[in-house]
């Protein structure tokens, strides 16, 4: 049974390139705060480990586990499936440990739907702006134009998520973005005094999407 001594799920949802994954082995450096690691059929970048960044399956295991129930979320993103399995975390929150989720907004939200007995914190990350959006895009997957242009067509759609979520940090300086999360969180665990401008970010929502 959930007790006030477990831990918190956090959320960390973007558009593709808008520095989550960053922010989240960032913020996997704090006390009592871990990654959960999720599984997916896509082929590992070139620095990218597997059982450390990603558990790498083939198609097939990954329908196994939807079969049997095994995630606690799962969305198939740009071709491939992503999934979290809920063992894993709910075994992590029960030690007391805060767990940090590196998911797209359907995964956010399966887990919203869960209710689960556990607090739970969401951010939304976006960028500055498209141009920058498209140069770190461009840097990260310089070798495929096209998986670029998938990403910025895709992009249109998923930043009209932002809604859904508790918070929407901009990153236009990393350092500063991983501030304010960490700071949040610690206000929401601690009932503290929260420093958000939810008309700030309506307002970079529209520009974005202008």
């Amino acid at each position: 049974m959930p007790s006030e001594n477990d831990g918190v799920m956090i959320v960390l949802s973007s558009p593709s390139g808008a520095g989550k994954t960053t922010l989240v082995k960032m913020l996997s450096k704090m006390d009592n705060y871990e990654i959960s690691i999720s599984h997916t059929t896509r082929q590992p970048r070139h620095n990218e480990v597997n059982d450390k960044d990603y558990y790498f399956v083939n198609e097939d295991e990954f329908k196994r586990l939807i079969n049997n129930q095994e995630f606690l979320e799962y969305a198939k993103v740009f071709s491939n499936f992503y999934g979290t399995t809920r063992t894993p975390v709910i075994d992590t929150l029960n030690k007391g440990k805060n767990i940090l989720f590196d998911i797209d907004w359907q995964g956010a939200d399966q887990i919203k739907n869960k209710k689960l007995d556990y607090k739970l914190v969401t951010f939304f990350i976006l960028p500055p702006s498209k141009e920058v959006l498209f140069e770190r895009l461009s840097n990260r997957d310089m070798k495929d134009k096209l998986i670029v242009e998938e990403r910025m067509k895709e992009f249109s759609r998923d930043v009209l998520h932002w809604i859904n979520y508790d918070y929407v940090i901009v990153n236009d300086n990393l350092e500063e973005c991983y501030s304010k999360i960490s700071n949040l969180i610690d206000a929401e665990i601690n009932n503290g005094s929260k420093d958000y401008d939810k008309e700030y970010i309506r307002e970079h929502v529209n520009k974005l999407t202008s």
